[in-house]
């Protein structure tokens, strides 16, 4: 396991370094010269700019990992609690397990993500603090702590990060929003579609295909194998995490429709004065 803890250790520190760049550095900048109404907000809301800026950086690396596996990765698809060690034979002829790369890569880099968020929230947490982030990120924390440091259950790990899609357009929501577009705005209205619509199918759709394989591994070996805390910890921040999704769900899908609401009266507004001219 040597290659392994090697491995997570250089993909981490990459990682850190990566992020906080791209948090202190590169964000900044960037935003400064395409967008000349960053410079006019308050250094509370250039924290969280940045902030995002990085999320959503991190939700199409980690997504795009993802659906690779997910599309790909024959053995992660056919053992879905076990299948992320593959038998390698060493020089001895003898039977070792051995992380594959992307897994490792993977689970780093989706623990990293959530380690990351919880650091920035708790050190500017006047500007960007949120319980029921932090609660979120706890749950999924304690549940990639077993994909990392245990090879286990990757199928689910992998699924749960599908979610990371729609993190872009939640990002960029906010964005329009400090930047003073209007709720109206076609690029407002555009992003907030595709919003309810990717939402709805990477955190909501998927559910009834997670759970579903979720209880077809009940009463299986491979699922009395895992033992009680992995078991209690892949179930139960399944649940929590659903469950705000769900609450997110509601919320966004309220807006999507005061927006399109808006919309038609503004369209039969401008029929009638054109009738009446």
């Amino acid at each position: 396991m040597a290659s392994f803890s090697n491995l997570t250790i250089g993909i981490a520190v990459a990682s850190f370094t990566v992020f906080q760049l791209l948090f202190h550095v590169v964000s900044s900048w960037v935003s400064t010269r395409i967008t000349p109404g960053f410079k006019n907000l308050s250094q509370k809301r250039k924290i969280e700019w940045n902030s995002r800026t990085v999320s959503t950086f991190h939700a199409l690396v980690v997504g795009g990992f993802c659906l690779y596996i997910l599309l790909y990765d024959d053995a992660v698809n056919a053992d879905h609690i076990w299948k992320v060690l593959t038998q390698a034979e060493n020089k001895n002829g003898d039977t070792e397990c051995q992380l594959k790369v992307h897994y490792v890569i993977f689970a780093v880099l989706g623990k990293f993500g959530i380690n990351r968020d919880l650091l920035l929230i708790i050190c500017y947490w006047k500007a960007i603090g949120d319980k029921f982030f932090v609660i979120h990120h706890l749950a999924a924390l304690y549940a990639y702590s077993f994909v990392l440091s245990r090879g286990l259950l990757a199928y689910f790990g992998n699924f749960r990060l599908l979610a990371e899609f729609s993190t872009p357009f939640v990002n960029q929501r906010w964005f329009f929003e400090v930047l003073g577009y209007p709720k109206s705005s076609k690029a407002n209205i555009i992003n907030g579609v595709l919003m309810t619509v990717v939402f709805f199918v990477v955190r909501i759709a998927v559910m009834p295909i997670y759970y579903s394989h979720v209880i077809a591994s009940f009463g299986t070996e491979a699922f009395h194998r895992l033992g009680f805390a992995a078991q209690s910890a892949w179930i139960i921040s399944s649940v929590v995490l659903d469950v705000m999704n769900v609450m997110w769900m509601v919320k966004i899908a309220k807006g999507c429709y005061k927006v399109i609401c808006l919309i038609g009266r503004k369209e039969a507004k401008t029929h009638r004065n054109g009738k009446s001219a």
